[in-house]
């Protein structure tokens, strides 16, 4: 079956006798294509977590839609994607993908996609991955969100593995979505790429395990003096505290920019945390180190000795952490 929207599949459901007026009910609630579905309560004041947002958008759909129709929607994952919560449910037998707005106050049935990254950019193109005799490899994250946290922790064996053969470096979309705490944490990871790049890879091994960066600083022995100069001119340079204080040069009036890889982003057609590039490429990765280095090592003209080695096929969990995960698929956008 193809993929339909929010509407399309209720009534889908309806014409299989899983579900009677409900469509009709929810499509006299839509105006737009945007339920609101707190107007008894107050708004709150920031943004809710997945987890609340998710079922302050079940209990709302099972309590005001599927009431009557001895039929529940359950959630089977929920990510942030563009700037909402990209969420799907699964009612009766059918699964449907939807929108949440951050704060949980609005679903979007359907969103619209107005353009696509490969028809705004020529950089961001799958296909065949060039071979070269020094692979460019870049991971671009945002240093607080949970799967660019999955990704570098799988990419880090890799990165110690292939450092003197490959360009393998991380880079940062231009956009904040994790508050002041983000910008700071991708501050200190730029400059300490830029100016103490012997020792970010102990740096991001500490830093990963539960965001602790004052502790993982003193671990890594990083020169403050050096970091604290790098991270004044950056910000000056980039207009960064400048501009996350100004609400006006925001995204949307939501995401400060964060810019010290701006051209980059705009270049190869960045769209989220994780978006992971060798030479140039766009490449969609299983996220376990092996499955990484595999990657890497196959864009080579000629793979050292190293390739040799197998890693860990165990993927990284998602967010601060040591453990394991079952999926590799969620993004912050």
């Amino acid at each position: 079956m193809t993929k339909l929207n929010f509407l399309n599949k209720l009534n889908f459901i309806k014409q299989k006798n899983l579900i009677l007026p409900a469509a009709i009910v929810i499509a006299a609630i839509v105006i737009g294509g945007v339920i609101y579905f707190n107007n008894s309560q107050k708004k709150p004041s920031g943004f809710l977590s997945a987890q609340e947002a998710s079922q302050k958008a079940i209990d709302f759909i099972n309590q005001n839609i599927l009431q009557e129709q001895n039929l529940t929607a359950s959630l089977v994952n929920i990510a942030e994607s563009n700037g909402l919560y990209k969420m799907k449910l699964k009612i009766g037998e059918e699964e449907i993908e939807t929108y949440l707005s951050l704060d949980g106050q609005l679903l979007f049935p359907q969103v619209v996609t107005l353009a696509k990254a490969e028809e705004t950019t020529q950089g961001n193109q799958t296909g065949e991955v060039p071979k070269t005799n020094a692979p460019i490899v870049r991971l671009f994250v945002m240093s607080h969100c949970p799967y660019g946290l999955q990704a570098q922790k799988a990419l880090l064996p890799v990165y110690e593995l292939l450092k003197d053969k490959a360009d393998i470096g991380v880079y940062f979309v231009n956009y904040i979505m994790h508050g002041k705490e983000e910008i700071d944490d991708n501050l200190r990871q730029f400059c300490i790429q830029k100016e103490q790049l012997d020792k970010y890879g102990a740096y991001l091994s500490c830093f990963v395990k539960d965001g602790n960066f004052s502790g993982c600083l003193s671990e890594a022995k990083i020169d403050m003096n050096a970091l604290d100069s790098c991270i004044a001119q950056t910000d000056q340079q980039f207009n960064i505290s400048v501009g996350y204080n100004d609400k006006s040069t925001w995204i949307n009036g939501q995401y400060p920019k964060f810019d010290v890889n701006a051209s980059l982003n705009t270049q190869l057609g960045v769209t989220g945390s994780p978006t992971f590039f060798i030479n140039e490429k766009l490449v969609e990765i299983n996220r376990s180190p092996e499955e990484l280095k595999k990657a890497i090592c196959n864009a080579f003209t000629t793979p050292p000795e190293e390739c040799s080695q197998t890693l860990s096929t165990e993927i990284p969990s998602a967010g601060f952490g040591s453990g394991t995960g079952s999926s590799g698929s969620g993004s912050c956008e």
